[in-house]
């Protein structure tokens, strides 16, 4: 069965489940309703007209907690029904192109001086994150935010796309773990909530945590002692030492209570996420060790802190603040947060990082389930090497996304393509960068065949000028063409990927600018593509050494239309459509003017 067939399958029977859920809803609704209308009848039969005994008055009451429980029942697995149902619908909505309207954008982990996450497309509306992630957690997004922004070595990836092969057909595991919890916001960030751990302990020693305990029993007492025998001395010393203890606790308990007052819910999703991968028997070697992570059990230790978070809280229940403030209820809720800190606080860390890797695997993985077509790449080490077969650009829908191979390789290290405007260049450096980064994280990539080296990678193709920097567009290319000289001087050959390089300067500084370039690059043991509608610069290719390769695009008329096959072909670009398409658009453009 294909995915979208699955995906269907699961999400109509998810459909029925919320209408059977409904009518059984509705169904109990009334049934507590006229429950509730036959023990006024009841209590008036009762306790009015006195015709029946007081024990009749249990049936209704007994009846209506039996409903109660079994409408709450049924409430929860309307809940989850509808969750189900949303979860299917974001799978085929990847499946079908729509996945720009669910999902975390990303845009908080963009880095403008990035080497190639604005030109690539990996963090922003309708980006790679967006389309890769299902992380329900902050440190899930961030470790797949890092994955993408930095190539693993050959080892790591191998040992990912064996996770991302185990994970790949536990369906029901990802759409449990999506159900679970509340839907809420990541809003841990695990930097943070790991100093937290490691952080001293704010509350003082046992000789004042003893009189937290001593003096409520004594305030009892006297509260007894007053009412019983009407002496109210010790209730007033007891008050009096335990409003002293308190005003001068009350700043440390407010720091221990409200460090985590915020992550309060999201303590409990990771505490209900943990508790299944626990239960999970997983064969990746990488998965296992993260499985090893969790053999402590620490859902149960964090569920325990979310309780005490929640606990905690009560002091702020109107009712219940007066007996609160007798017991020292916040101070004592506060020791035990110490307490958990000093006991499991230095795991933190670690696991959330587990939390975070799996949570970024399992998004592979999704990815990975709902495009069978898509392969793992072959990372080998050896010279510079990127041979792609049939590559297509994974965040265009399939019906559009047009393959073409290309091999870039020690010994042709330089492919310029030229051709018009809006005939694909771009999209194929797109196209090239970002399988490159898809599989330096440890994704599928879209392609027959994808055989690559390590790489750093390096992009200039979307540069802007900025105002806030005071830089032109020609001054923000060259900054980021030097930022990947200086990468091109590391340890890892760079794959550069340059979209009409230098032209916002004159064709003579143009040429002499981007030769230069391009020599200093592959001086440096870097390999990569540029593209440029100035068949000028076609020729660098025959001056470089090794020598570069020239391939184009091209582009047709049809009926007065221009129409682009985005096929790739050797050689240069023979025709421009600059001015067919300014004529397409009711530019008037005068032949004769042409020199």
């Amino acid at each position: 069965m294909t995915p979208a067939a699955e995906y269907q399958s699961r999400l109509e029977a998810r459909r029925q489940a919320v209408a059977a859920s409904t009518k059984a809803s509705a169904r109990l609704s009334a049934a507590r309703f006229g429950t509730g209308i036959a023990g006024v009848f009841v209590f008036w039969l009762v306790f009015v007209h006195r015709g029946a005994s007081p024990l009749w008055m249990l049936a209704p009451i007994v009846v209506f907690i039996v409903l109660a429980r079994f409408h709450e029942h049924t409430l929860r697995a309307l809940d989850r029904a509808r969750r189900g149902e949303q979860y299917y619908r974001r799978a085929l909505a990847r499946l079908n192109g729509d996945w720009q309207q669910y999902g975390e954008t990303g845009a908080g982990f963009l880095d403008p001086h990035h080497p190639y996450a604005a030109s690539l497309d990996i963090f922003g509306p309708g980006s790679v994150f967006q389309l890769l992630s299902s992380a329900r957690t902050r440190a899930g997004e961030q470790v797949l935010a890092r994955w993408l922004l930095t190539p693993a070595s050959p080892a790591e990836i191998t040992a990912r796309q064996q996770a991302v092969s185990d994970l790949k057909p536990r369906l029901d595991l990802r759409e449990e773990l999506f159900l679970l919890g509340d839907d809420i916001r990541a809003g841990i960030h695990p930097d943070a909530l790991a100093q937290w751990g490691d952080a001293a302990a704010v509350l003082p020693g046992r000789a004042v945590r003893l009189a937290s305990f001593v003096l409520p029993l004594l305030t009892i007492a006297g509260i007894v002692l007053w009412a019983s025998q009407g002496s109210r001395i010790l209730f007033l010393l007891a008050a009096l030492a335990q409003a002293l203890l308190f005003y001068y606790l009350r700043p440390m308990v407010n720091q221990v209570l409200e460090s985590l007052d915020a992550p309060a819910r999201e303590l409990q999703l990771i505490a209900v996420l943990l508790r299944r991968i626990e239960n999970e028997p997983f064969e990746a070697p990488l998965l296992s060790n993260l499985s090893q992570q969790f053999a402590a059990q620490p859902s149960r230790h964090i569920q325990r802190l979310a309780r005490y978070v929640e606990l905690a809280s009560q002091r702020r229940n109107a009712f219940f603040a007066p007996v609160a403030a007798i017991l020292l209820w916040s101070l004592h809720f506060a020791w035990a947060i110490e307490a958990w800190r000093a006991a499991h606080g230095s795991s933190i860390a670690r696991w959330l990082d587990a939390l975070g890797e799996f949570e970024a695997l399992s998004s592979l993985a999704v990815y990975a389930a709902g495009r069978p077509e898509d392969v793992f790449p072959i990372i080998q080490e050896g010279p510079p090497l990127y041979d792609g077969e049939n590559i297509a650009h994974p965040l265009l829908p399939r019906g559009r996304a047009v393959p073409n191979s290309i091999r870039i390789s020690n010994e042709q290290p330089l492919i310029i393509i030229s051709g018009s405007n809006m005939s694909g260049k771009s999209t194929m450096l797109r196209t090239v960068g970002v399988n490159a980064v898809l599989a330096f994280a440890g994704a599928p990539v879209r392609a027959s065949r994808l055989t690559l080296t390590p790489f750093a990678i390096g992009a200039s193709i979307r540069v802007v000028d900025s105002l806030q920097e005071g830089s032109s567009r020609f001054f923000a290319e060259i900054t980021q063409l030097r930022r990947l000289v200086d990468l091109a001087r590391g340890p890892v050959p760079l794959l550069f990927l340059l979209d009409e390089i230098l032209s916002g300067t004159n064709s003579h500084d143009r040429r002499i600018g981007a030769a230069a370039i391009l020599r200093g690059l592959l001086s440096l043991g870097a390999a990569g593509l540029v593209t440029t509608h100035d068949l000028a610069l076609t020729r660098i290719a025959e001056t470089v050494e090794p020598p570069g390769l020239n391939l184009h695009f091209e582009d047709h008329l049809e009926e007065g239309r221009i129409v682009f096959d985005y096929r790739i072909r050797p050689g240069v670009v023979a025709k421009s459509n600059a001015l067919a398409l300014m004529r397409s658009i009711g530019l008037d453009v005068d032949d004769s003017l042409r020199s």
